[in-house]
């Protein structure tokens, strides 16, 4: 049995073939005009997922590159304190070492010292009590405005710490620990220099402070060495992250970019063929009144 092929079905075939094509050339004008070779997830479902994928990547890299500054943040403020916390207590090692000769001093020249003395430890507790972002560095994860208080105790919780993820399973630790470092109470620094001052102004020896002072700088010299440690282990971190940016837009760009070049040829090819189509089917096809009468 011969079909019958009426020119409302060739104008219809036609019409279905013209609106492929013009859907095509569509496609390829986006893609050329956006780059991206993805613009909805049916055009490659696969790669779409892919990309997701690697966004989420992205998304977890930018997060850690957050937390590497701001833990570079921490670091940088308490290397800064205890670097002036370790030159003020080399300034009150050097006075009581001067006082301790107290049979060559006189009364008011003891009393000058210790005041200094009283001065550096004002400084000290200051430099005990610095913040970064309103949050003192040097009391773990306290919610006090201060590591030490005026009786120098220590607002820190024991054993708490200040970490920062810097990898899927990395954290480093950005503050210190201010109890360790400066002590706190009756055996705080703070409270050591207030004995030498009591001592200095009653003319007694001085030795027992002065050895302690020396335990005190080595153990602020130590802990600041670790602070170094932890920085430079952050510095080496938010390079292995740099690089891991870099390349998950490396592989981002090769699942969504097109070629170009490969692009601008195929739309050319497109619209040489969507025109040649036109012409042909309005050349093969000439509606009349009876083709909207069949």
């Amino acid at each position: 049995m011969i079909s019958r092929v009426t020119n409302s079905m060739l104008l219809a075939s036609a019409q279905r073939n013209l609106q492929s094509s013009m859907s095509q050339l569509g496609r390829l004008q986006d893609q050329a005009s956006s780059q991206k070779r993805l613009t909805k997830p049916s055009d490659d479902p696969q790669g779409v997922s892919e990309a997701m994928q690697v966004r989420g990547q992205q998304r977890a890299a930018e997060q850690y590159a957050r937390n590497i500054a701001d833990g570079e943040g921490w670091l940088t403020t308490i290397d800064a304190a205890l670097k002036t916390s370790t030159s003020i207590l080399q300034k009150a090692r050097d006075l009581v070492v001067q006082g301790n000769n107290s049979g060559s001093l006189s009364q008011p020249a003891r009393e000058a010292i210790a005041l200094e003395l009283e001065s550096l430890r004002d400084e000290l507790l200051k430099q005990a009590n610095t913040e970064y972002l309103g949050q003192p560095v040097f009391a773990g994860n306290s919610t006090d405005s201060v590591a030490f208080d005026a009786t120098y105790t220590h607002t820190g919780v024991d054993g708490s710490k200040v970490d920062r993820r810097v990898g899927t399973a990395s954290t480093i630790q950005v503050d210190a620990d201010g109890a360790k470092i400066f002590g706190e109470g009756a055996d705080s620094v703070f409270a050591l220099i207030t004995d030498a001052v009591a001592g200095l102004r009653a003319g007694n020896n001085l030795g027992p402070q002065l050895s302690e002072l020396d335990t005190r700088i080595t153990t602020v010299l130590g802990e600041h060495a670790l602070v170094g440690s932890r920085y430079t282990q952050l510095e080496r971190v938010r390079s292995v992250t740099m690089d891991q940016s870099l390349s998950l837009e490396s592989q981002l760009a090769g699942i969504e970019d097109v070629d170009l070049g490969r692009v601008i040829i195929d739309l050319k090819s497109q619209e040489i063929a969507y025109q040649t189509a036109l012409a042909v089917t309005s050349r093969a096809l000439q509606p009349t009144l009876m083709s909207f009468l069949a």
